[in-house]
């Protein structure tokens, strides 16, 4: 009922964000909790940066639609709708910190634990008074 305006696009987005920075803090705690393990590659998750893009084609201008004659013909105009885009946990293969293998480094893992925390309670700080501006308008 209300997707169809930006409100509640905005609502939605936020709630899906709320639930990503939960897989984020439980991929934070595998990593402060194997910190010491031999070989352990540390995990983080991805998912701002493709529903930036997501969000940002929405505002580009529409180019005109390929034809599309065969079901094996490839769309390659194809509007992406910002509830499609899924957090995606990746694996850190960059990394080095420890000589055992290990690339979790706690003191980044505790200032991602802090950030991450400290983006939920904005979030659900923001959530709350968008929800107090409608109690106030429909007293």
């Amino acid at each position: 009922m209300f997707l169809n305006n930006s409100w509640g696009m905005t609502l939605d987005i936020m709630q899906r964000t709320l639930d990503v920075l939960d897989l984020r803090r439980q991929v934070h705690a595998d990593n402060i909790a194997n910190a010491e393990t031999p070989n352990f590659k540390r995990s983080f998750v991805n998912y701002e940066a493709e529903l930036r893009r997501v969000i940002e084609s929405r505002n580009h201008v529409i180019q005109p639609q390929a034809r599309v004659t065969d079901p094996r013909h490839i769309p390659f105009n194809v509007e992406r709708d910002w509830r499609d885009v899924r957090p995606r946990r990746v694996l850190d293969y960059l990394t080095n910190v420890k000589p055992n293998g290990n690339n979790v480094d706690i003191n980044e893992e505790n200032m991602a634990v802090l950030q991450n925390q400290m983006t939920y309670e904005a979030l659900t700080r923001f959530i709350s008074h968008q929800f107090n501006q409608v109690n106030l308008v429909l007293r």
